[in-house]
């Protein structure tokens, strides 16, 4: 019997997850991960309730500390220089799936899996194994895991590939799971009263009042601070004016915001930081891809472009959906090639180039 450790957060998804492995005749191992102050919490208490009820084993794994100086750390630091963090994809990357795979050779366990809904399929294309979007694009999660590195790959299981949502409530339902009409959890999983409130309980006196401003450095009104405000935003600035304002560049050496018209915003290229492949990139320049410049974005297409140390991403028609720090993930008949942060204003630079063959 083949070993697999499983993500356990409490949810309906994991839950189901676990149950679909443990009818194939895997033995399961349920992994908790805490990051909060307190050892127990609802979330550990619906996790355990599901493994005794499927009759595996369940352990929690405190990760409090890494958590803070990984991911909390990247979200301030995030919103400290004007971006638009996404702690999400550095969380799975440098946490979560870490700590679940180093329990998977722990146990000596063969699989990882959790309950994102995706898959890892074989490409003929690229003859690799390559995450691959399912379903609707909206709910495909594909995108929060670009950066996982091949060898994780090839030892990942998604039980959901073939399920929707509606689905997996169902059998929840239909085997008893007291999760079967949890609710998903929304937004920032650390920031339960909203990430403004998160940010000035955290930054405190780092924000202080200041100016918004036009393109041409006319005063218009007055802010928060810049740190509570992300690039795009239009609704809850605090500021009437005789025509829709959006936020078009935040700026922290002056605590300045700048509006503009929401045609300001649009782009069609951007430099890359931080990026990381999952095919050569050589095999990629010269395709058209789809590119999600946010995790709720459907995508746009375009090509990459490499100029001297620098690469880009061109798009075939501008969009309104790139802000500095989100990260822009790539798709090629539906398998994810790679990903970056950008770094606004036309340009994605790479920097700390990590590419995964």
């Amino acid at each position: 019997m083949k070993k697999v450790v499983i993500g356990m957060s409490g949810g309906v998804d994991s839950s189901v997850s676990a149950y679909l492995l443990k009818e194939q005749d895997y033995e399961v191992i349920g992994v908790t991960l805490n990051q909060y102050l307190e050892e127990n919490s609802k979330d550990i208490e619906d996790a355990k309730k599901v493994c005794d009820k499927l009759g595996i084993i369940h352990k929690v794994v405190n990760i409090r500390k890494d958590f803070e100086n990984i991911v909390i750390k990247y979200f301030l630091d995030g919103y400290s220089s004007g971006k638009t963090p996404s702690p999400c994809v550095i969380c799975d990357d440098e946490i979560k799936f870490k700590i679940l795979f180093d329990m998977a050779d722990k146990y000596k366990a063969e699989y990882v899996a959790t309950g994102h809904y995706t898959s890892v399929e074989y490409s003929e294309f690229f003859s690799k194994y390559l995450l691959k979007s399912v379903h609707s694009i909206i709910k495909d999660q594909s995108y929060m895991l670009y950066r996982l590195s091949h060898d994780k790959l090839e030892r990942l299981i998604f039980p959901l590939k073939p399920y929707s949502k509606q689905e997996i409530r169902e059998i929840a339902l239909k085997i008893g799971l007291e999760v079967h009409d949890k609710k998903d959890s929304q937004g920032v999983c650390f920031a339960k009263e909203g990430y403004k409130e998160f940010l000035k309980e955290n930054l405190k006196a780092e924000i202080t009042k200041g100016n918004y401003v036009d393109k041409d450095g006319n005063i218009l009104g007055q802010h928060e601070g810049y740190q509570l405000y992300t690039m795009g935003q239009r609704r809850g600035l605090g500021i009437n004016l005789s025509k829709p304002i959006f936020i078009t560049e935040i700026n922290p050496q002056t605590n300045e915001i700048v509006l503009g018209e929401f045609l300001e915003l649009f782009t069609d290229k951007v430099e890359l930081i931080n990026y990381k492949f999952s095919v050569e990139y050589e095999k990629l320049e010269n395709l058209e891809l789809l590119a999600r410049p946010r995790f709720s974005s459907t995508g746009f297409y375009g090509k990459l472009i490499k100029d001297k140390d620098k690469i880009y991403f061109k798009y075939n028609e501008e969009n309104a959906h790139n802000a500095k720090g989100q990260h822009i993930v790539f798709f090629y008949d539906g398998f994810v090639v790679g990903g970056g942060e950008i770094k606004w204003k036309y340009s994605i630079i790479i920097e700390s180039y990590k590419f995964c063959m």
